[in-house]
């Protein structure tokens, strides 16, 4: 039975894996930009966003195995839960965490970079004229990458080294749980403190780009749906082109010939049909664009996705500000009961002994853990919406350094090097809010799930007691109890004791990481509450290039036709378009019809009113 059960919850896992696998493929194709893909940069970024969603994903796993070893009624170990079947799985767990880590650490750190200098050293001339080689090529990209191994060094080197604090411990020798978090095997340690600093660099990454993208995420959501299809705006600009260019020959036809000229009324038409043009072009290069022309078939994929769900966009976008809001609730909740109530406040990081204000969504989480696999798929989306909230902070603010600009990461149009440094960002805010939601948004799920203890006294210091006829001594477990038989039925999970060892053995890491929480939660706050007044202009360039280009494009139709094109947009065909006449220069001909002769004069008044394009 315990076999099964085990088997069951890492079955759970693979198949996690499989959908990760296809997120991860998803992010790498969606953002590429396919003129400028290259096999080396996509294989690195996809294998790095799926480890790192991997190893936040391995949480629920965890908590499930250590769970599973109680029996949660009765508040004792199942008959088959000894000690040495619980530190079997103890170490499974170890094994499969500590591989993860150092993958993400050697990726985010080595290879990553690596891949940018091998990327940025291509020379295609000299390729071409045979001066630059693999060989020379691969020295270039070693040299620089130098750097960041003399880091990797330096870390280990440090964390191996360094003394861990014993303030904790010495204050609080009553307290078992601080001796086990208190290591001093050397390997481990400088694991711990690399990993530690990583997660504190993601943190202010966290703060900055997933915070804002937490609020702005509902709002790309709740935005209305587009006016015009992108199949319908290709064919009626076609056919408008078409029209366009033959009433330029018909012109130029007539008056060949002439002396002087066209006549001033031909050539103002003829102007003003060249501006017309010019936007007619410009309209056929956006509608090609959002059809996916030149894009790879994940790219399409996702826009016909898009179309699918947009009637769903406003309850969606809606669902997710009540979350976020449940998320942000959460978050002051635990650090408002942590700074009240940490068994050892700064010393060890606030580490909470047992939360005692009421946190909703750890209240959640441990009330499904009884029944795996709910609880994993709801920390799945949970994750998810981190990791797109992260790329939603990302995309929009863009990669900077100060006010400067570095890269822009948007869908289809992100070079690999611009690629490969987002991959690394997104790496380290993925530590970051791994301890989060282990430490802040469910601290009690993701220390004991649903583990439970007898709170009653026993007959020998070595045996469990007997809740069965007294149900109400069945308590949930805690790092903090004060009754010393709860050690021998509670087991915290893996990911909770790694993650206190690195705020207890460093507090100066655990302090910074905790305090960040509230510089997190004040630009959620600050961005939300913009944003319920007017849209933040990040960038405000590319939005008055949005803006313009819409205007000219003659996209602000009835709010009537949004369904019609949502269909078109799914189908991908175009329906009724008709042919448009231009016998004069307003385009009011014969058989122009009086939408086509509206979009028409959009598109001319744009251009008039944007002649130097």
């Amino acid at each position: 039975m315990a076999l099964i059960e085990t088997s069951l919850i890492w079955v759970a896992y693979a198949v996690c894996l499989g959908l990760l696998v296809f997120i991860a493929g998803i992010f790498v194709f969606l953002y590429q930009k396919p003129s400028e893909r290259t096999p080396t940069v996509t294989i690195v970024c996809f294998v790095t966003v799926f480890a790192l969603l991997a190893t936040v994903l391995l949480m629920p796993v965890d908590i499930a195995l250590t769970s599973s070893t109680v029996n949660r009624k009765l508040g004792r170990k199942k008959d088959w839960a000894t000690p040495d079947a619980t530190d079997d799985i103890v170490f499974q767990l170890k094994v499969v965490y500590y591989t993860l880590y150092s993958l993400d650490a050697v990726l985010c750190l080595l290879v990553v970079p690596f891949t940018y200098f091998w990327y940025e050293e291509y020379d295609e001339g000299a390729t071409e004229e045979g001066t630059q080689t693999i060989g020379t090529r691969l020295w270039g990209a070693f040299k620089y990458t130098i750097a960041f191994l003399v880091l990797v060094v330096v870390l280990f080197l440090v964390g191996f080294f360094v003394p861990v604090a014993k303030k904790a411990r010495d204050e609080h020798r009553d307290l078992d749980y601080f001796k086990d978090l208190l290591t001093e095997n050397h390997g481990e340690r400088a694991l711990t403190f690399s990993i530690g600093i990583l997660i504190t660099v993601g943190t202010v990454l966290y703060c900055l780009y997933t915070a804002p993208g937490l609020a702005l995420l509902p709002l790309t959501l709740i935005k209305s749906a587009p006016r015009v299809s992108a199949p319908q705006l290709a064919a009626s600009t076609s056919s408008q082109l078409v029209q366009n260019r033959e009433r330029q020959r018909q012109l130029e036809l007539r008056n060949e010939g002439r002396e002087g000229g066209l006549d001033s009324r031909d050539r103002r038409e003829l102007e003003s049909l060249v501006r017309e043009e010019r936007t007619l072009v410009r309209r056929e290069r956006l509608a090609s664009e959002r059809e996916g022309e030149g894009h790879n078939f994940f790219y399409r994929f996702w826009l016909r996705l898009e179309a699918v769900f947009r009637p769903l966009k406003l309850i969606c976008g809606l669902l997710l500000l009540l979350i976020s809001l449940v998320i942000f609730a959460s978050m002051l909740i635990t650090c408002i009961d942590k700074i009240k109530n940490s068994v050892c406040g700064k010393s060890c990081g606030y580490l909470l002994g047992h939360t005692k204000i009421f946190n909703p969504i750890n209240w959640l989480f441990t009330l499904t853990s009884r029944i795996f696999p709910i609880d994993y798929i709801l920390f799945l989306l949970l994750t998810l919406l981190f990791f797109a909230s992260s790329v939603a902070g990302i995309a929009t603010i863009g990669i900077r350094f100060l006010w400067l600009t570095l890269f822009k990461i948007r869908s289809g149009k992100t070079s690999p090097n611009a690629l490969l440094m987002a991959t690394v960002m997104l790496t380290l805010m993925t530590l970051a809010f791994n301890y989060a939601l282990a430490m802040i948004v469910a601290p009690q799920y993701a220390t004991f799930g649903s583990q439970t203890f007898c709170d009653r006294p026993s007959g020998r210091p070595d045996a469990q007691p007997d809740c069965s006829k007294h149900h109400k001594a069945v308590k949930p477990c805690s790092e903090r109890t004060d009754n010393p038989l709860a050690k021998l039925v509670c087991t915290p999970s893996v990911a909770s004791t790694f993650l206190n060892r690195i705020t207890v053995n460093f507090p100066f890491l655990g302090v910074v990481d905790f305090w960040a929480q509230f510089a997190f939660l004040g630009i959620f706050l600050v961005v939300f509450v913009v944003m319920l007044f007017r849209v933040p202009k990040l960038d405000e360039q590319e939005m008055d290039d949005d803006l313009r280009e819409e205007e000219e494009e003659g996209l602000l139709a009835s709010t009537g036709r949004r369904f019609g094109a949502t269909w078109q947009d799914i189908t991908g065909r175009a329906k009724g378009v008709k042919r448009a006449g231009y016998g004069t220069v307003d385009g009011e001909g014969e058989g122009a019809t009086a939408e086509q002769g509206q979009e028409a004069g959009s598109a001319r008044g744009g251009a008039n009113r944007n002649s130097n394009w």
